[in-house]
């Protein structure tokens, strides 16, 4: 059936353009099913409602960068990793993040703590949080990017946003003066405020040598690891078990 001009002139001056295409099956469920007209108008703007927040949701994960969409079901649990399940399942509750507090994924290579990171995040995507996931090498070298093209108050803002900041593959090396004080300010404006994940193959117990300068390390770590959740991870790579297999040359 075919929808008066009028209508569908109003809806589009409301910005419901969207709910036309559907809208002759609802009228025509309407129909079928006797429904009133209030029962109409909440079918009709229920699908509005669903179609903007599947809109909200994707622009939400399109901002948060993750290097890819996964979900918790894509952890390979077939390797003989080693992890605290329920702590793990407590931390996709995302009460941390109702808390303002930390997570801290301990690891060596291969074993998972970037997609269980990028789980996280999406899970809180999906629950309508701001997340922003960056390789902390990266963020460091775009602040001090930032700086010298004099952006750096707008660049700060970006990362002090949203409600959870992943920081990947912390501690690969050692930071200059200019990047520890980066970091000390980040997590000190962001503290109490909202949540840091933070994955790396180095125990916590490195990270002090990791600033150039102790005293800020100090300070920066108590708050970012004093309380925070941390959640060890061990085990073979499971990266190397996805490698292609290639068959040996004959000498």
């Amino acid at each position: 059936m075919s929808l008066e001009p009028d209508l569908v002139a109003l809806l589009k001056r409301l910005k419901l353009g969207q709910v036309i295409p559907t809208l002759p099956d609802r009228l025509a469920l309407a129909r079928a099913q006797k429904l009133d007209y209030a029962a109409l108008l909440t079918l009709i703007l229920a699908d509005e409602v669903q179609r903007r927040d599947s809109l909200a949701l994707e622009r939400r994960l399109l901002a948060a960068g993750f290097e890819e969409r996964v979900t918790l079901d894509d952890f390979d649990w077939t390797t003989a990793i080693q992890i605290d399940r329920r702590h793990l399942n407590e931390l996709f509750s995302l009460h941390f993040l109702a808390r303002k507090e930390h997570v801290l994924l301990i690891g060596p290579v291969g074993v998972g703590k970037t997609l269980l990171a990028q789980a996280l995040g999406a899970t809180a995507t999906r629950a309508a949080h701001s997340v922003l996931f960056r390789r902390a090498d990266l963020l460091l070298r775009e602040l001090g990017q930032a700086r010298a093209d004099h952006s750096f108050e707008a660049a700060f803002r970006r990362y002090l946003a949203p409600d959870l900041l992943i920081l990947d593959d912390f501690g690969l090396q050692r930071l200059n003066q200019q990047q520890s004080e980066d970091l000390y300010a980040l997590v000190i404006e962001r503290h109490r405020r909202a949540s840091f994940i933070v994955t790396s193959n180095r125990d916590v117990s490195e990270w002090v040598g990791l600033f150039a300068d102790p005293i800020l390390a100090n300070s920066a770590l108590d708050r970012l690891a004093n309380g925070a959740h941390q959640l060890v991870i061990d085990g073979p790579s499971y990266r190397a078990k996805l490698a292609p297999a290639h068959p040996r040359r004959r000498p």
